[in-house]
């Protein structure tokens, strides 16, 4: 069964609810196994032992938090080992046009150096999800679709064996 880590960090408890709905979003797609982790208890392996890597990290100052940083910096010990996994990133904001892409790109661009595989959406949020403060109603509903638009590309990439 394909697997998909969800790795988060959360401060005020915003990204933190957004990695959930994305979780959401995972779960309505058959045959998929997901798994939600708090940065701080994240093993490197935890990241080869998945077919797909969501990381959500809260916007500061237009990057990703220094424990999503720490923990892409480490990774460089597996550098090579996550190539053709998918990978994808979301973001809580404090607010539209704090920085919110760069953050998701500063992120996507570290699974992209691992070899990954990025979607992109064509409609809105291209680069991944995000959302000002805690995510509701609308943001909740992207949240959950950009979670399901990643479990559907791994399980293409990624075909459960019977």
């Amino acid at each position: 069964m394909p697997k998909i880590l969800i790795i988060y960090d959360s401060r005020t408890g915003n990204t933190k609810r957004a990695a959930l709905k994305v979780s959401e979003g995972v779960k309505s797609v058959k045959g998929v196994e997901c798994k939600v982790k708090n940065v701080d208890d994240v093993k490197i392996e935890d990241m080869l032992e998945a077919d797909g890597i969501i990381i959500g990290s809260p916007t500061y100052y237009g990057c990703m938090s220094g424990k999503i940083k720490e923990l892409l910096d480490r990774s460089v010990k597996l550098h090579g080992k996550l190539e053709g996994k998918v990978g994808a990133a979301f973001t809580s904001a404090g607010g539209t046009a704090s920085g919110a892409e760069t953050t998701i790109l500063s992120i996507l661009k570290a699974l992209l150096i691992h070899g990954m595989i990025i979607q992109g959406n064509p409609h809105n949020q291209h680069y991944g999800t995000a959302v000002v403060g805690a995510p509701d109603g609308r943001e909740e509903e992207l949240c959950i679709d950009f979670g399901s638009r990643v479990a559907r590309l791994v399980t293409r990439l990624f075909p459960k064996k019977d």
